[in-house]
């Protein structure tokens, strides 16, 4: 197991990706749940609901991440992960999607676009309500290939500082502890207002 950090606004018992657009209203690394390596950057994303004013950090565990269960942003794709990602499509998948895991999770979402019939009673544009149908699709495609993780780097500039991670399978986060945090005027951490809470 490995740990990472979520941060919300919300307090809860157990991560649900019905969820998933209450935080940035946004899917940018994937329809899943986003953690972090970094307990500051958990902070600061807590306050991504701006009416909010309780801030709380999740400490979680996943499952050990691995070559062949991620996908990798600016990494090409292992190769065992496009040939399984082939072989349940029944087609190869052109190479220039295999070579950064953004691409191919893009490409796995607008293929599933195609074969979408769409609800829109969420007030969604269909636009937006494809786009939200496609990650989701692409999602659920990858985790029944074994794959459960999109990562990327905490900073790009220096990525040795930390990971991101978007958890696909929200049964796969397991919360240890939660914490009650205070923001500055800037949405940064103030240190030691850390204070622990039972859920």
């Amino acid at each position: 197991m490995q740990t990472f950090y979520h941060g919300s606004s919300a307090l809860f018992t157990k991560f649900d990706l019905a969820h998933v657009l209450t935080g940035t209203a946004k899917v940018k690394f994937g329809y899943g749940v986003y953690l972090t390596s970094s307990f500051k950057s958990a902070a600061h994303y807590s306050a991504a609901n701006k009416n909010a004013d309780t801030h709380y950090v999740y400490t979680v565990e996943i499952p050990e991440i691995t070559d062949t269960n991620q996908i990798v942003f600016k990494h090409p794709v292992h190769p065992s992960i496009v040939s399984r990602a082939e072989e349940q499509l029944g087609f190869s998948i052109p190479e220039k999607f295999t070579l950064d895991g953004k691409d191919l999770r893009k490409f796995l979402a607008k293929h599933f676009e195609k074969h979408i019939c769409i609800d829109l009673a969420a007030g969604h544009s269909l636009k937006d309500a494809l786009h939200l149908a496609g990650e989701q699709d692409a999602s659920e495609f990858l985790i029944s290939i074994g794959v459960d993780f999109i990562t990327w780097p905490y900073s790009w500039k220096n990525p040795a500082l930390g990971t991101n991670v978007c958890v696909l399978n929200e049964n796969n986060i397991k919360i240890i502890k939660v914490e009650q945090v205070e923001l500055d005027a800037k949405q940064q951490l103030i240190s030691g207002s850390e204070k622990e809470i039972q859920i």
